[in-house]
């Protein structure tokens, strides 16, 4: 999309269809507030420059408009069943109404359309994709979300298959996807223990991917083995996109780890130990992707390609080094304001 005003414009109506779906007061207004979502970024998903952007916007639109004809079925079905039955108070009925919204926000196992819709994207829309599409399917199953084999389930789904999907992947892009279905089934977790848990887990998790994309969108870095080749000439700007990765994965002392330490510990006082201990020893699997990326870049010694010399030197270097500061220091500063407060 060419048109700096159309993007504005879609952007605008985007963001007002997560505000009409949040505010919203009833299943039809959040279901009409979706749509709104839904169909303002397919414009913003489409560009001439990229041919890879048409396939994925149809991929996208086509699997959210499936989530939504069966969201609306259901949402009809509770209006006309809910006098004459009471299973849509139930366990059962929390357990189909968040099928679709699962759907939506690509958690396991509905995930099959997440990597080939990222692939095709720019970093961009990738974070309005993993960062703002979210919100909306988030809030909507925070509302009916029990605790019950089911959501067990998939939270344990969505953790595992991370592990083993991004273990053979060397694209940046489907790595990125894996990762968001991993912290989806965190961000599941937190919801059954509290609603501010979860909204600061999202917070971060969009923070420290808002910080990597930044880092990695002006150098066009795409694959693994091109972080090899990634601006020699400055390492600290390598070291700060790495270590914003170990944050993203949730290694201390980064700002990553603060969430997760805070769901470890309400989920042990819960008596849910048997669920975290898998999460934990998942996610120390899935620190090895990050490791592996960094200790090639760093350990290894590459030549520069002549492509690669120039340094993009203007505005976007203060907001990455700002942001990969907060990422580096910012458990320990939670931990220093908790000590003198």
């Amino acid at each position: 999309m060419s048109n700096n005003s159309t993007k504005i414009l879609f952007l605008t109506t985007l963001v007002s269809g997560i505000m009409i779906t949040i505010s919203s007061n009833s299943w039809l207004g959040a279901w009409m507030g979706l749509e709104i979502n839904l169909l303002s970024f397919i414009p913003v998903m489409s560009s001439k420059e990229n041919i890879f952007t048409t396939e994925a916007s149809l991929k996208y639109f086509l699997v959210q408009a499936l989530a939504s004809s069966v969201l609306l079925f259901l949402i009809i079905s509770k209006s006309m069943m809910e006098e004459m039955f009471s299973l849509f108070n139930s366990t059962t009925s929390s357990m189909i109404m968040t099928t679709p919204l699962l759907l939506k926000g690509g958690a396991a196992p509905f995930h099959w359309w997440f990597p080939s819709v990222m692939e095709g994207l720019s970093w961009s829309n990738c974070l309005i994709l993993m960062t703002l599409q979210k919100i909306a399917p988030l809030i909507l199953i925070s509302y009916s979300l029990k605790s019950s084999i089911f959501y067990s389930s998939i939270i344990l789904l969505s953790v595992i298959v991370w592990s083993m999907g991004g273990y053979i992947q060397i694209s940046i892009r489907k790595i990125m996807t894996y990762s968001s279905m991993n912290h989806m089934g965190w961000m599941l977790t937190a919801m059954l223990l509290g609603e501010n848990l979860w909204s600061m887990y999202f917070m971060i998790y969009s923070f420290l991917t808002l910080t990597i994309i930044s880092i990695i969108s002006p150098f066009k870095i795409s694959f693994i083995n091109q972080t090899f080749l990634f601006n020699n000439d400055n390492p600290v700007m390598k070291f700060l996109l790495f270590t914003s990765l170990l944050s993203l994965g949730g290694l201390p002392p980064f700002l990553g780890f603060l969430p997760k330490w805070l769901i470890i510990q309400s989920m042990i006082n819960n008596n849910m130990t048997f669920i975290i201990t898998i999460m934990v020893v998942v996610s120390l699997i899935t620190l090895y992707y990050y490791l592996r990326i960094s200790y090639s870049s760093f350990i290894i010694l590459h030549s520069e390609p002549s492509w690669n010399i120039k340094m993009h030197k203007n505005k976007s270097m203060i907001t990455m080094l700002s942001f990969s500061f907060i990422s580096l220091m910012g458990l320990i500063m939670c931990s220093a304001m908790i000590i003198i407060y």
